[in-house]
């Protein structure tokens, strides 16, 4: 949309969102200093329906898609230059015209266990309850530990699920180990999953870059230094 500048644009308003849009952001003055000017950078956040309806678990109403659709409309209608996603919430087809031509440096991959009362999923109590909105962690857990629940609807940005654990609704939840890194928030972490134990979705930790692809400009650009 800008002669000499970008539009970026970030799905939901959640902090790890931003966190990843200002990384972005970060990345493409680094490469090109004269980006730094003001407003040569816009971020735009954009509520996606994915953010909005918390109530129902993903895969009851539309799965990973609902949280890029209103992006990739943006996009479309040239309100925004690129949209910035977390890869494993990306389908895998695209829309017509709109490509990924980057993703950013890959960040740890694996899962992190949070808990106060045990320090790993094995050392829970039987009858604890997990909490996750997430089909291959629910599927992963209750087939190495038949004896935990899951709670399946528990959703929300890492901020509302970590209140939400320290309320007692769950013994423990699950989270990507890169978000919270990218939130600096290691400090909740009791301990981290290896791959052998979970096996993490794919794309996690990867944030990708997606743009028209008839724009030139947005195509060729390098965003990472």
């Amino acid at each position: 949309m800008y002669e000499d500048g970008c539009v970026s644009s970030v799905d939901g308003d959640s902090p790890l969102a931003l966190a990843q849009a200002y990384e972005t952001h970060d990345k493409l003055i680094a490469t090109h200093p004269e980006l730094a000017e003001d407003g040569a950078i816009q971020i735009v956040v954009i509520k996606t329906t994915g953010d909005k309806i918390l109530t129902q678990p993903l895969a009851h109403i539309g799965g990973k898609g609902l949280f890029t659709k209103e992006l990739d409309e943006a996009l479309l209608n040239n309100e925004i230059d690129i949209a910035v996603h977390s890869m494993k919430d990306v389908p895998t087809y695209l829309p017509d015209k709109i490509i990924l031509p980057c993703n950013l440096q890959r960040e740890d991959v694996r899962d992190a266990f949070i808990s106060s009362a045990a320090a790993s999923l094995a050392e829970l109590p039987s009858g604890s309850v997990v909490g996750t909105a997430s089909l291959r962690r629910k599927s992963q857990l209750l087939h190495r530990y038949p004896s935990l629940g899951v709670l399946d609807n528990f959703r929300g940005n890492v901020q509302t699920r970590l209140r939400k654990l320290n309320e007692g609704q769950v013994q423990a939840t699950l989270l990507a180990l890169a978000g919270l890194k990218r939130l600096n928030m290691t400090e909740n972490v009791t301990s981290v999953l290896p791959i052998d134990e979970m096996l993490p979705a794919v794309a996690q930790g990867a944030i990708g870059i997606a743009c028209r692809s008839d724009d030139d400009k947005m195509v060729c650009f390098d965003y990472v230094r």
